[in-house]
């Protein structure tokens, strides 16, 4: 375009369209003096999204220059803003000294500061992680592979796994809800990532394996990645050597926190797919909060670093019993004698030292951030001594072991920093007097230098017996001693004459000399120091770094721990019993959210799976608690294999590979998917999925359409998961007819939730007990919701007719005759069946032929109902 010809433009503008060439989608902050400026389109974006003020200023290229700023003292909230709305700031500083350059002052990029590489306490929220994901796409055996890698560059977390398949990426994408994605530019999904902005698509040579690897054997300084576990992991490996490398270009420096790589063992965790996350509100409601989610129930943790932890493991369940049991050991040992009560005002202590660490390491910590440290590191004595006094525990043991003493940096960094210090370096008063001579002196001189040449004045007339001495100061020579003309031959040899007046001679000594350096430049000499002073802070702590790392990722799991034994304390939870023997049951069990936002009692429920009674058929009436009741199921399920006490009165449940759920109805209007399409898309996905160890729960599948198609695909499914897969099943269902399949499946059994009316009003129970329901309440619930009256008891009306209609040409179904909350069919004689007509016949004699065909040992009630409403047509 004209506009970058750089023959059309000023030099300063060339120097602009330089830096811009190289972040053509990041906005450019361009340091002139005390304003970050943008310019152009960039200036134009800026404006939009923090509503500052677009101006036109001078011209390049002959037109005027579009241009917003940003005041440099208040840059900081305004990239905070531009940050969370997901977009990528530039920083160009002024490398150039103005007084000695010859044209524009030269300027380069500092740090480009991105939605994934934030550090900043400023810009991150506190008890969230801020990932930077990346994936790679493979063909590996004829599947599709994705190999991811995410960093949280503020605690310096790095990890790495493999999925096979779309339906698996979407479910980790949903799990981790990075802030910034990298992918490829030939990526195959890029529709599965849904974030609207931070999405940075690079050119496939970034995740080319090789250099990949090179890339992560050079951070770690090892020979191969063999002792990481991902030797092997080819796709993993690319996406991690691309994450690497942008990391490191943001920052603009090497990244020392990244210490290690670790490989997320999925086959050790409980997986869970997206639908599931949203339906049991994990750490955000379907209304897409934060409030009355699991999180906000179970988090009590002491600093945020333990709360980001506690939404890990909450997420990310596993299987492996030793650490279950080890994690149930310490939160045993920590309610005994209450010891998890002392103990959190000594976590809070430490704060978020996670984060604070790397900002240590990417040489960004500011003054209150090591003061914060020092309170940490005074903190890790008492928290060890408070662990001595809790009984024997494995894990509280090697906790304690981890938690770092220094105490000769702790005691450096309570000489070297003044109790409250200022937010930043660049102001100066954060080196504590006392601890630099040098900067003492220079403190003193640029504050006391009146005293200092009071003091110099008596020394001097003292030594020199010349009463009439002086010492002063002038701008244009600067510092001198004055004697009377008619002392001046009485000044001593040292004294060199700088200015001769009327009636007196002024002279210069060394020491004078000295001090005037000193003095004219005490100020910007101090601020140096202090500065150079803090750097020697950052790398003594550095050389600790990684004693410091593991020392706050101690805290974190201990903070996680004291959680729980608060929760279970404040909550009533039990310790449940995992095993590997198969079956779950679970005496009373609670709901916590609901529990905790209800005012009445809740009503406490059991369970009991097992071989022989692996399926639950669940009826009752809307609101009557069936939602809640498989939820709460799954709740306990998933807190018993983060090993959390669960709420119950005991809990017996054996370790499971999978929890499914399928529950509500929504659709998915942007990709074009019904209501009933995104239900049939989440059943599938759990039918080729679930195994005998998965917990599946099933809610109203079949309802998105015909009575009939949706019956017969309830019933096939049902029949699917307890003859072909065996899962611990809870199916809830409004299809009556379902319920005869206890009497056909070995392992089903039939349970409801109950209700009464009182008066033409309805009263839930919300108790669980055998059997099926004997009534569905629809037209009561529907007055609860305020119906109009005269709507109801036209229907009541017309239920009574279509149920009358309906047992006169349909034959039963279930064990016993049961009201129906809505017909099945219209009678035959007035509507063709809803099912197509699979069974249409043109003669008399073919319709003998279908009636002798039939095999009737074989066909299921289902299908005879079907069957007879079709002849009956024909006839």
């Amino acid at each position: 375009m004209s506009q970058h010809d750089k023959d059309n433009h000023t030099p300063m503008m060339r120097q602009y369209f330089g830096l811009k060439s190289q972040h053509h989608n990041q906005l450019l902050f361009y340091r002139m003096g005390d304003f970050y400026e943008l310019f152009y389109d960039d200036a134009k974006r800026a404006a939009e999204l923090l509503d500052i003020t677009l101006t036109a200023r001078g011209h390049s290229g002959g037109k005027p220059i579009p241009m917003a700023g940003i005041p440099y003292h208040a840059a900081e909230n305004y990239i905070a803003r531009l940050v969370r709305m997901g977009e990528s700031v530039v920083i160009a500083e002024q490398t150039g000294d103005p007084a000695t350059s010859k044209g524009p002052v030269e300027r380069q990029v500092a740090r480009i500061v991105t939605p994934g590489t934030i550090s900043d306490e400023a810009f991150l929220e506190e008890k969230r992680e801020n990932l930077l994901l990346s994936i790679a796409h493979v063909q590996r055996k004829g599947l599709d592979v994705f190999g991811f890698s995410y960093l949280d560059m503020a605690s310096g977390r790095f990890c790495v796994f493999e999925v096979d398949g779309f339906e698996a990426l979407a479910s980790e994408l949903q799990r981790l809800t990075p802030k910034e994605v990298l992918i490829s530019e030939d990526f195959p999904a890029r529709d599965l990532i849904t974030l609207e902005r931070g999405v940075s698509e690079l050119g496939p040579w970034h995740f080319d394996f090789d250099s990949s690897y090179r890339q992560l054997i050079q951070q770690f300084n090892t020979k191969d990645l063999s002792g990481f576990g991902c030797e092997a992991m080819s796709a993993a490996i690319a996406s991690a050597g691309a994450l690497l490398q942008y990391a490191k270009d943001t920052q603009r420096s090497a990244l020392p926190h990244i210490q290690s790589i670790s490989v997320e063992q999925r086959d050790n965790s409980v997986l869970i797919d997206g639908a599931t996350r949203r339906n049991l509100e994990i750490d955000q409601n379907l209304n897409g909060t934060t409030t009355n989610t699991l999180m906000s129930v179970i988090d009590s943790c002491a600093t945020p670093m333990g709360s980001r932890l506690l939404k890990r493991w909450l997420h990310t369940p596993i299987r492996d019993l030793d650490e279950i049991n080890a994690r149930q050991d310490a939160i045993g040992a920590l309610l005994e004698g209450f010891h998890f009560e002392t103990l959190h005002d000594s976590i809070k202590k430490i704060g978020d030292l996670e984060r604070i660490l790397s900002r240590v390491a990417l040489r960004s910590a500011r003054p209150r951030d090591l003061v914060r440290l020092r309170m940490a590191l005074e903190a890790m004595p008492a928290i060890r001594d408070q662990l001595d006094q809790v009984s024997s525990s494995t894990r509280l043991t090697l906790l304690k072991d981890r938690l770092v003493e220094l105490p000769e940096l702790t005691q450096e960094l309570t000489n070297a920093l003044v109790e409250n210090p200022p937010s930043v370096v660049r102001d100066g008063g954060v080196i504590a007097f006392g601890y630099d001579e040098e900067l003492d002196e220079l403190i003193s001189l640029s504050t006391n230098a009146t005293d200092y040449l009071a003091e110099m004045e008596r020394r001097e007339k003292e030594r020199t017996g010349i009463a009439s001495l002086k010492v002063g100061f002038n701008r244009v020579h600067g510092y001198y001693i004055e004697i009377s003309r008619l002392h001046s031959d009485q000044a001593p040899a040292e004294y060199i004459r700088r200015q001769t007046l009327k009636n007196a001679e002024r002279f210069i000594t060394p020491e004078l000399k000295e001090f005037e350096d000193k003095a004219l430049s005490a100020k910007s000499k101090a601020l140096a120091r202090e500065k150079q002073l803090y750097e020697q802070l950052l790398d003594k702590l550095n050389d600790e770094l990684g004693p410091l790392q593991t020392g706050s990722q101690a805290v974190s799991q201990l903070d996680v721990l004291h959680c729980f034994a608060e929760r279970a304390n404040r909550l009533s939870f039990v310790r449940p019993s995992l095993h590997n023997e198969g079956g779950i049951a679970i005496q009373a069990g609670r709901h916590p959210v609901v529990e905790s936002v209800i005012t009445d009692p809740f009503i406490p429920n059991d369970l009991e799976l097992n071989d022989g009674r692996s399926l639950l058929m669940i009826t009752g009436p809307n609101m009557g608690g069936k939602s809640t009741y498989m939820r709460q199921i799954a709740i306990i399920t998933l807190l018993a294999h983060t090993g959390c006490f669960v709420p119950a009165e005991s809990a017996s449940i054996s370790v499971v590979d999978r929890i499914f759920t399928r529950m509500g109805s929504s659709d998915d209007l942007a990709g074009g998917r019904s209501t009933f399409m995104v239900e049939m898309t989440e059943t599938a996905n759990i039918l080729n999925n679930a195994t005998k160890d998965s917990l599946v729960l099933m809610d109203e599948v079949g309802r998105g359409t015909s009575t009939f198609d949706g019956l017969s695909l309830a019933w096939s499914a049902v029949e699917y998961l307890a003859n072909n897969l065996g899962s611990y099943v809870l199916f809830a269902t409004h299809y009556f007819e379902l319920t005869t399949l206890a009497d056909r499946l070995p392992n089903a059994a039939n349970v409801h939730l109950t209700a009464t009316e009182y008066e033409d009003e309805i009263v839930f129970m919300h108790q669980v007990h055998d059997g099926p329901a004997s009534q569905s309440y629809g037209l009561q619930v529907a007055q609860l919701a305020g119906v109009p009256r005269d709507v109801i008891i036209e229907a009541r009306q017309k239920l009574t007719e279509l149920e009358q209609d309906s047992f006169k040409t349909a034959p039963e179904i279930s064990p016993e005759p049961v009201k129906k909350s809505a017909p099945k069919a219209k009678s035959a004689a007035t509507q063709s069946p809803m099912q197509p007509d699979m069974f249409a016949l043109d003669e008399q004699n073919e319709l003998k032929e279908a009636i002798k065909s039939l095999d009737l040992d074989n066909t299921t009630p289902l299908e005879a109902l079907n069957m007879l409403y079709n002849l009956k047509k024909d006839l």
